[in-house]
């Protein structure tokens, strides 16, 4: 009984911390109030599941 709610709360939990991971360039443009905040989440969502599409992002959203 137990086993299904814990591996519910497992799984979402995990989805939550990927999400965020995967994100993690445009909360850090946002956070530091970047000027291109629309343009590099829109370069995290639609190149994002590359992983050079996810380091420009990311390079571009702590870039000064």
């Amino acid at each position: 009984m137990f086993d299904f709610f814990f591996s519910g709360i497992f799984g979402l939990i995990s989805f939550t911390i990927s999400l965020a991971l995967y994100f993690l360039p445009s909360i850090i443009a946002l956070a530091n109030h970047r000027r291109n905040t629309l343009a590099i989440f829109l370069l995290n969502l639609l190149l994002g599941w590359t992983f050079i599409g996810w380091v420009v992002a990311l390079v571009w959203s702590v870039k000064k």
